[in-house]
């Protein structure tokens, strides 16, 4: 036999045999650990020495974390959102921050509050929800009252819980005025006036035609605003109409009057002069985007190829709103091609404005519907021939596309005599409010001839 097998054997039949001792240890070592165990005579468990020890440990600071929980709960904030087609109040409520359970069961269960299930594409609601999302009251319009009052339901927290109330003749109005200086952006400005987001954006929609609030602010602008506020038993429910205001830019005033005739028949916003305020245009059709791409010759970032850019591209968030730039009638709604989802306008004379690439047109946005200035009629999509969100805008004037911004936009007409010398009466009593917020305020008046 080879010594190299000789020796494997021997390896093998050692270890085989050591397997067999150890085996055998280890099984007398678990039976003298049982004997030990039950050994009689051991010492019980109840008579071994016991000593109490007294240590004071360190616990982690969370004085900070409490800190700053304690600031988030008492946060609030007044929140403001427009009913969607197709739209439920708990999706709606989520949007504007709302976490709270009890509030759904409340508006379930209450009568009055139960209205508020009802919704209607376009009205809106307002909100004040705490730093952790619970609802301190809600406000909803739910239908039209009596002598065109419109009745609005307002859920309202208390200590006791929830209390629901039709508060079309229970609020107080009154009338506020802030003034401010833009450090860095218009809403940063508001909100520290302490300005409601609902009446920054209604002054936004006031100067739309005016000034491009994406790019013409400049630090050291200016604003002083009039509007009113209604309360119910000294709770403050909502904002409402902004009576006067007024945006200097890069040192050039801006300023608006709010006028309605008796008849109702007539209201809108005039300069000092009894002149409309809004052009018959806007400035853009969605708020606080960038051009993306202008009007002429572009490369195309698709096709590869330079070709004629027939309209002006705002980039913005797929979802951003987009508005009606002038009031007019739908020519025009659904799939266009490599304009994917799109509506086009016509408005009075020859003109017409075209909308592409939206994510979802507003369902009431059928062929024939009428349109106002400002009204929404889609969202910022990316539909059709695109490589991202964005709206693509064209103006046209008979069946040609022109750049917008190189053309004198028309205006309506001004104030009549006899609705003028009732206006003016208006407008004193808003001049002496703007006198109040700055005394250097003066009016920008053309001289009579």
């Amino acid at each position: 036999m080879h010594l190299l097998d000789i020796t494997k054997k021997i390896f093998l039949g050692t270890t085989r045999k050591a397997r067999i001792v150890s085996s055998i240890g280890l099984f007398l070592a678990v039976c003298a650990f049982g004997a030990v165990a039950v050994a009689p005579g051991a010492a019980e468990e109840e008579d071994l020495p016991t000593r109490i020890v007294t240590q004071e440990l360190a616990l982690p600071d969370i004085s900070n974390q409490i800190a700053e929980f304690e600031t988030q709960l008492g946060q609030e904030y007044v929140r403001e959102e427009r009913v969607l087609s197709g739209d439920t109040l708990w999706a709606l409520l989520a949007r504007m921050g709302v976490s709270d359970p009890a509030a759904m069961t409340f508006i379930r269960s209450d009568r009055t509050a139960s209205q508020l299930l009802r919704l209607k594409a376009g009205r809106v609601v307002q909100a004040k929800v705490s730093g952790v999302g619970e609802l301190l009251w809600l406000s909803m319009e739910v239908s039209e009252g009596r002598a065109g009052e419109a009745k609005d339901i307002v859920v309202t927290r208390n200590e006791n819980g929830f209390i629901a109330a039709d508060a079309s003749t229970a609020l107080e109005k009154r009338i506020e005025m802030r003034t401010g200086v833009i450090q860095s952006s218009l809403f940063g400005a508001t909100d520290a006036a302490r300005v409601p987001d609902p009446v920054t954006s209604r002054f936004v929609d006031i100067f739309a035609t005016q000034i491009d609030f994406r790019s013409d602010l400049r630090r050291g602008d200016s604003f002083s605003v009039v509007y009113e506020t209604f309360w119910q038993n000294g709770t403050y429910i909502r904002s409402g109409r902004i009576l006067a205001a007024e945006y200097v830019n890069a040192g050039r005033p801006h300023q608006a009057v709010w006028y309605e005739s008796q008849d109702g028949k007539l209201g809108g916003y005039y300069d000092f002069n009894g002149k409309p305020q809004k052009k018959a245009f806007l400035k853009s059709p969605v708020a606080f985007t960038r051009i993306s791409s202008g009007f002429g010759v572009r490369r195309h970032p698709v096709y590869g190829y330079s070709r004629a850019h027939k309209g002006i591209d705002f980039a913005a968030p797929s979802g951003t709103p987009i508005k009606a730039a002038a009031d007019g009638s739908v020519a025009f709604s659904g799939w266009k091609g490599g304009y994917g989802k799109m509506i086009v306008l016509k408005h009075w004379g020859s003109y017409s404005t075209a909308y592409g690439h939206m994510s979802r047109i507003v369902s009431s946005m059928r062929r024939g519907a009428k349109v106002r200035q400002g009204d929404i009629i889609g969202y910022v999509g990316s539909t059709g021939v695109s490589t991202g969100p964005h709206l693509h805008y064209e103006f046209r004037v008979g069946k040609a596309q022109v750049n917008p911004r190189a053309i004198v936009m028309p205006e309506a007409p001004p104030l009549r005599s006899a609705e003028l010398e009732k206006f003016r009466k208006a407008a004193e009593e808003m001049e002496h409010r703007f006198a109040v917020l700055n005394p250097d305020f003066k009016p920008v008046k053309v001289a009579k001839k």
